[in-house]
């Protein structure tokens, strides 16, 4: 007799072959949190950790055929990830479509550690129109909170901003403040608050030298997971930033570029 298989979280993003980020880090991740992954590539991506240097979307009748494929299996959470295009993202909004009640985590992957833009003006207009209104949270970053609602004009009135997208149909969002602290925090910590129109919540966690290639899929994926594991949003929220912090403070570091966050158990 086999054990019964985990909660499933669809995931819906890019490969990254160095693994610390896309599908492979948001399977690692889910794996850890007590999930299994589904995952189907949107893109297939040419970097290394330092940057991005190629995107090559995923075409969408694969996509589509991918999930097809997984449709007699019970799914309890959907990740999307990032969405190099137009056409991918028509397809991962009918995705999701087809999956009522189901909780999604979207993480707005819109530039990579390295730089290298991911996105565009007109596929973020599109992105806010089409997927946000079918989004439960987004986990977006200062950084990307303020690209996703440029009609705001106080670069640093984050509540405004996630109020904005709150009434394009998002149920809520998870800000964090890893890249681009709020202004007035102390130096030595990472502030992540979360927005809901029932509830604010705020989390301050030790700041971790060096820098991380991954960082925001593992707690988009880790976030997914306790969803679909059945934990309510805003203890899911913290487990995840939990995992998180626990995962980059074990993280390894290459010869080169950013550090890969370790979302495997590892002793010693």
């Amino acid at each position: 007799m086999g054990t019964p298989l985990p909660p499933v979280v669809l995931v819906l993003g890019g490969h990254d072959p160095t693994g610390g980020a896309g599908i492979v880090a948001d399977s690692e991740a889910i794996a850890a949190c007590g999930g299994w992954a589904f995952t189907i590539p949107t893109a297939l991506t040419v970097q290394n950790c330092r940057n991005v240097s190629q995107v090559m979307p995923v075409a969408p009748a694969l996509i589509h055929a991918m999930v097809k494929a997984l449709k007699d299996m019970e799914i309890a959470a959907i990740k999307v990830g990032l969405i190099a295009d137009e056409a991918t993202l028509q397809v991962v909004e009918t995705v999701i479509r087809s999956f009522p009640g189901i909780p999604v985590v979207v993480d707005p992957v819109l530039k990579a550690g390295g730089g290298a833009e991911l996105s565009t003006e007109g596929l973020l207009d599109s992105f806010c129109q089409r997927l946000l209104p079918l989004v439960d949270i987004l986990t977006p970053n200062r950084l990307e909170l303020a690209r996703l609602t440029p009609e705001i004009q106080n670069i640093n009135d984050d509540t405004a901003r996630a109020v904005a997208l709150i009434r394009q149909g998002c149920q809520a969002v998870l800000v964090t403040g890893t890249d681009d602290p709020i202004p007035g925090s102390e130096g030595n910590v990472v502030t992540h608050t979360l927005h809901a129109p029932e509830t604010t919540r705020q989390w301050q966690w030790p700041r971790l030298e060096g820098s991380f290639h991954g960082s925001g899929c593992t707690l988009a994926a880790a976030l997914a997971a306790r969803l679909a594991v059945g934990e309510r949003l805003p203890m899911a929220c913290e487990q995840a930033q939990r995992f998180t912090w626990q995962a980059l403070s074990q993280s390894y570091r290459p010869s080169q570029g950013q550090s890969l966050p370790c979302r495997l158990r590892r002793d010693g």
